[in-house]
């Protein structure tokens, strides 16, 4: 039987709120259809490769070999080569063979490559550690910025997004996923008040990553803090994003950021 050979999955449009209760699942940025044959292949192969069995500048072992490991025909073998190559683990070159690539060459960002580094491969906790602390210095150099621009930028609409994913999060206070899907929102609408389109871009690229980080901090909250506390940070940047006070917007969200970083190291224990 002839297999179907894995394609790119296009990526939704974020949605607005249906809602106040109801803001939008971020959309996920990248990924591909992954199942049947190929889908096994893409999924271990990549594991492998994440999890350091097959280290950066390391070739690959033959095709003849990869396609007894996995038990695959050599189109499903090689389609599967491609979707790796496209998320930047691998390169393949004729006569030379398949390479994976330097490790800051991968795309961090996709959503599969995420999954894979919070998987069970070898030394998965270290890698996920280091990425998760990683993140939050990235946020931190970014987030208070966009949140100072949506000050002056953000329009009724925006602002009515923003109190959208507030309005969630207090109403999903007692359920820790559904708060993890509101907290993301909220993140995204303020991004998206920015009305930076790199800002905008960026956001849309790490929203899978942000919805990974608060899922494990908020296993913290309780012994950390109170979910009302964060509640009550969050609102304080929506607070003063209406009000216009742009430096107060960014100290907020630094707040935000900050606290989220001790209730995430204490989950990572």
């Amino acid at each position: 039987m002839t297999e179907r050979p894995s394609t790119p999955r296009q990526r939704p449009e974020a949605e607005a709120p249906s809602g106040e209760g109801r803001p939008a699942r971020p959309a996920r940025p990248s990924g591909y259809r992954i199942s049947g044959v190929q889908g096994h292949v893409i999924t271990e192969l990549g594991r492998a490769i994440v999890s350091g069995r097959f280290a950066p500048g390391e070739l690959l072992p033959r095709e003849p070999d990869l396609m007894a490991e996995f038990a695959a025909s050599r189109p499903s073998l090689r389609e599967a080569l491609k979707v790796l190559a496209a998320k930047g683990l691998i390169e393949m070159r004729q006569k030379v063979g398949t390479r994976v690539r330097p490790r800051d060459l991968w795309n961090t960002f996709d959503s599969d490559v995420l999954a894979w580094h919070f998987g069970d491969g070898n030394g998965s906790a270290a890698l996920r550690d280091t990425m998760m602390r990683d993140l939050i210095e990235l946020r931190l150099m970014i987030e208070p910025a966009a949140a100072q621009l949506a000050t002056g930028r953000a329009t009724i609409e925006d602002l009515r997004r923003i109190r959208a994913a507030l309005h969630a999060m207090e109403a999903t206070s007692g359920d820790l996923t559904a708060y993890a899907h509101a907290d993301v929102a909220f993140h995204m609408a303020v991004f998206a008040a920015s009305h930076n389109v790199l800002l905008g871009s960026f956001a849309h690229l790490v929203a899978d990553f942000l919805h990974l980080s608060f899922s494990i901090q908020q296993q913290a909250l309780k012994a950390d803090k109170s979910v009302e506390d964060d509640i009550s940070q969050h609102r304080a940047v929506f607070e003063a994003i209406t009000g216009g006070e742009g430096e107060g917007a960014a100290r907020a969200m630094r707040d935000v950021i900050l606290d989220g970083k001790d209730s995430l190291l204490a989950a990572l224990k």
